[in-house]
């Protein structure tokens, strides 16, 4: 597990580099359809999961758009980013990846710690954060709170209050997408469902004791944001 999640992110960010260099060199241009997902797939000798998270992520940084019952198409990234983000958020860009690093170190190691010395009442919480924002994510209403609380939960299972009292200082900004509500990720459906999908691997590995592979999906989980916001950082 520990081992594909590292190579999943790897691949995908091998399939980001190379769409996203064909959008900016013009071989794909705007307006243009992208190829089908299992045409990617063969392109790239890649998964579905694989191309599926490229795409998520191109989609946040406004490189592409989806068109319900038509496909994927080139967007403009530079009007995107104009239209999306304000002079505040555009500020906050290199904060914002500063505390996905430090999170990462810190985070990933909670992660390991908690599958080891989490309680059956401790994972449940962590359980019962992360269904909830399933709910939420179900019901189209605001996750960062409950993404939050998941984070939090994990930091109280490692019963060591210094983790708490680090996510506690960060409070929800501690969630990268609160910081910019003008982004189409903060409520887009599909992008925090895979957010979900990616507390669900942590979860598992919590669950099942496994301290490494904890920790490394902590770790994929914040490089996969990392890769978001950089991609948008370089768009300004």
């Amino acid at each position: 597990m520990t081992i594909l999640s590292r190579g999943r992110q790897r691949l995908a960010q091998q399939v980001i580099d190379q769409l996203r260099a064909q959008i900016e060199t013009g071989q794909l241009r705007v307006g243009d359809q992208l190829p089908t997902e299992p045409q990617l797939e063969a392109t790239f000798g890649v998964s579905r999961t694989v191309v599926r998270e490229a795409i998520a992520d191109l989609r946040s940084a406004g490189f592409v758009k989806p068109i319900q019952g038509k496909g994927v198409f080139v967007a403009d990234p530079k009007a995107h980013s104009v239209l999306s983000l304000t002079p505040v958020e555009i500020k906050s860009i290199p904060e914002t990846l500063e505390l996905l690093e430090f999170r990462m170190a810190a985070e990933g190691e909670a992660a390991a710690i908690a599958a080891y010395r989490r309680t059956a009442e401790q994972e449940a919480a962590i359980r019962e954060a992360n269904r909830r924002m399933a709910q939420l994510i179900e019901a189209g209403q605001q996750t960062v709170e409950a993404d939050y609380a998941f984070h939090m939960a994990i930091a109280a299972a490692t019963n060591n209050r210094f983790y708490v009292d680090v996510l506690r200082h960060f409070g929800a900004k501690a969630i990268p997408r609160g910081q910019f509500p003008t982004l189409p990720e903060a409520n887009d459906r599909d992008y925090l469902q895979k957010v979900y999908a990616e507390h669900v691997e942590i979860l598992s590995a919590i669950a099942d004791q496994d301290p490494e592979r904890a920790r490394q999906a902590m770790r994929a989980h914040m490089l996969a944001s990392q890769r978001r916001y950089r991609m948008l950082a370089e768009q300004q």
